[in-house]
């Protein structure tokens, strides 16, 4: 057997690049982390299912009698579904200069550090349903207050919130900033650096990869119901039963909604229903603010699969009251959908820690099968496998460096993102 074993200077190189993973892992360090069992997620095929925080109840008066009810506990699944891999092979002859070697293992740390990040900013862009719709171009604090806002009406913790803005949009408000002469500090590094930093509770970053939501081309005649009796009441379960009596989980992030007309709507479009406002989650008081909703996919000519569903109370059962996210003004079997996303824009998510999960894989490589092996785990808890074989045949060596990991939206009411330039 061919001798693999990595050289000291690969192996200093390597705890090098390990290092250096940490920095570039700028996003996924701002979401929670979770850690499963390596047997366990093998033999679920790669999906935990992961519980969302209680919504308790409250009543008036001493006689609780009647109010001693069942709590639905909610979960969602979470699922080890992003397996990133930087391969690369090098000749006897490229390997004199060891530098090559060096920048290609930076290369590939720099990819899947970005593959990383990338996937947590997509998830929070594409299914956060906190909608924030700017007439005019990104220019500072006003625009951030109002993502603020959109959270604390609805009862979102007030700390641990971020928010990773398109580079023009980024550089909209650091512009906006350093032309403050009333400030101090700020403005000049916003002048030198392009840098914003933390407002309005919001952590900023500067993203040079964000995603660009379509405007929408969904008829303006487009209309669901919201009526009490009609078939879009959503009641929140933590399991269901099929006709052969098994139980399983359900999803209660999503739900298949009957629309007027489902010609032309797109996954990620945003939209209001009229006279739907967004409730309190703990008080459920109204916000008097029409409630958000991101079109999650489209099943078919009348059907919307749509994110959060609507739970509007109407039903009065217990799971309702308890994860009420919205108010009906005026019930109606025709209500009027408003589309949001209305001009092509960055999709800049902005998000509370613990809605968003980096679920860290495993890989169990053999290191005793002909390849060397080095593994390393960085401080979000995700492991990087660096393998290297020698072919004796072609004189070739072949690198490749991986990793395992999911990321999962556990609460998409409290993330969402901000479109700039809406007519």
């Amino acid at each position: 057997m061919a001798d693999n074993a990595f050289s000291k200077e690969e192996r200093v190189a390597f705890d090098q690049l390990a290092e250096g993973f940490n920095d570039e892992l700028v996003l996924s360090r701002n979401v929670s982390t979770y850690k499963p069992e390596s047997t366990m997620m093998e033999r679920t095929g790669n999906t935990i299912w992961r519980p969302i925080p209680y919504i308790a109840q409250s009543y008036d008066g001493t006689d609780q009698t009647l109010n001693f009810k069942n709590q639905t506990q909610l979960s969602v699944p979470a699922t080890l579904g992003y397996s990133k891999s930087s391969p690369w092979q090098m000749s006897a002859t490229e390997l004199r200069d060891a530098i090559q070697e060096g920048r290609l293992g930076e290369a590939a740390k720099q990819k899947l550090a970005s593959d990383i990040n990338v996937a947590v900013s997509n998830v929070a862009a594409l299914q956060g349903t906190l909608v924030v719709d700017v007439t005019a171009a990104a220019t500072g604090f006003s625009d951030v207050a109002l993502m603020e806002a959109i959270m604390n009406e609805q009862g979102v913790p007030s700390y641990d919130r971020y928010l990773a803005l398109s580079t023009r949009d980024y550089n909209g408000m650091a512009d906006n900033l350093a032309s403050r002469e009333t400030m101090t500090g700020k403005p000049t590094a916003a002048y030198e650096k392009a840098y914003v930093g933390r407002i309005a509770s919001f952590e900023t970053y500067k993203m040079d990869n964000a995603i660009r939501l379509t405007a929408a081309a969904g008829g303006a005649g487009l209309t669901i119901t919201t009526a009490a009796g009609g078939a879009n009441i959503y009641v929140p379960e933590a399991t269901s039963v099929a006709a052969t009596g098994e139980r399983s989980n359900v999803d209660n992030r999503y739900q298949n909604v009957v629309v007027s007309s489902s010609a032309s709507v797109v996954a990620g479009d945003c939209f209001t229903i009229a006279t739907v406002e967004s409730v309190h989650q703990i008080t459920k008081q109204p916000t008097g603010q029409l409630k958000t909703f991101r079109v999650i996919s489209v099943p078919d000519a009348t059907h919307l699969v749509i994110s959060p569903p609507l739970i509007t109370g109407q039903g009065g059962t217990t799971a309702e009251l308890q994860y009420q996210n919205c108010y009906v003004g005026t019930p109606a079997a025709n209500s009027a959908i408003v589309f949001l996303n209305t001009t092509a824009a960055a999709a800049n998510p902005f998000w509370f820690k613990d809605s968003i999960e980096l679920i860290p894989g495993h890989y169990a490589v053999p290191s005793n099968a002909g390849a060397a092996v080095m593994r390393a785990t960085v401080d979000n808890g995700i492991e990087i496998v660096m393998q290297k074989q020698y072919d004796i045949k072609t004189m070739e060596t072949f690198f490749r460096i991986d990793t395992l990991f999911g990321v999962v939206n556990k609460a998409p009411e409290m993330s969402g993102i901000a479109l700039f330039g809406q007519v």
